[in-house]
């Protein structure tokens, strides 16, 4: 409804629009109202198990032609697809945060997804005037593993001294960047890059080494927006506990900032996805 409301609020939707929208959405505790769907698209916590479990429960109740798409950043589709009766059926559909505003979704298929189903998946996506890109099934997909070296090296800029927080998101900015990499990491949720860090980097190795400030902001407990303490303070907090902690580590004399030492990580990366067919190269 706010997100709507926002639209009647600039004039892009009338009342009765919104109206006729929100009656769409039915909200529900149960699976009753669930026999007759033609696609379930899950966004519960990124756990293995408790994916499975749900896809378990959805497979009691939904009919056999039904489509599980899964909002999964990172874990295995075809492992998903594996605990369910229906493998071919079973595929990632990966949006964007904010979902709403952002155009990208990624479609991965498993390894047993059928044709079909990709199909099927891509054209929805662009029944909702969103751009789709088939990515085949890695660590990461396609855009967490651009972006991680990208973040990472930001990070590794900001604990070796060569240039502070501000200084390297307005440079970022100036070069095209919707927004720089410790502001999108602050929305993102600093434990999730982390967590996300740390996977990347068990899967491919020492190109995806995480920045030892990511611990060192969890560890005080610097989540980012959603508890108003990140690389930059909200409300009423400041960054200065972020100043205090970088003071505390060793400094690199030697080390540079440039706005290319973080894109081409990225850059480097997507020519490895290209050669590992990944996806497309138009699509990267």
């Amino acid at each position: 409804r706010e997100i709507y409301q926002g639209r009647v609020d600039k004039g892009k939707m009338s009342a009765g629009e919104m109206e006729s929208k929100m009656a769409l959405i039915e909200p529900a505790l149960t699976y009753d109202s669930f026999g007759d769907v033609d696609i379930v698209i899950e966004a519960v916590p990124e756990k293995m198990g408790i994916k499975k479990k749900v896809l378990a429960e959805l497979e009691e109740v939904v009919p056999e032609t039904a489509i599980f798409a899964s909002n999964t950043s990172a874990l295995s589709i075809s492992e998903m697809a594996a605990a369910t009766k229906r493998p071919g059926k079973v595929i990632g559909m990966h949006f964007f945060n904010p979902a709403h505003v952002m155009k990208l979704v990624e479609i991965i298929p498993g390894l047993e997804t059928t044709q079909d189903t990709i199909d099927d998946v891509v054209m929805f996506t662009e029944s909702l005037r969103k751009l789709a890109v088939v990515v085949q099934e890695c660590p990461g997909f396609l855009v967490n593993r651009l972006l991680m070296p990208y973040l990472n090296e930001a990070t590794y800029v900001l604990q070796e001294g060569a240039a502070d927080a501000t200084e390297i998101d307005e440079k970022l900015v100036e070069f095209g960047m919707p927004m720089g990499p410790f502001t999108l990491m602050d929305m993102l949720g600093i434990d999730v890059c982390q967590y996300v860090g740390e996977y990347l980097y068990s899967e491919y190795g020492a190109r995806m080494e995480p920045a030892k400030f990511f611990y060192e902001l969890v560890k005080a407990g610097r989540l980012g927006e959603k508890n108003a303490k990140g690389f930059y303070g909200y409300g009423d907090e400041t960054d200065e506990p972020v100043k205090a902690l970088l003071a505390e580590l060793p400094k690199h004399p030697n080390s540079k900032f440039t706005v290319e030492r973080l894109v081409y990580p990225m850059i480097n990366e997507a020519i490895l996805a290209a050669q590992e067919h990944i996806a497309s190269i138009p699509d990267i």
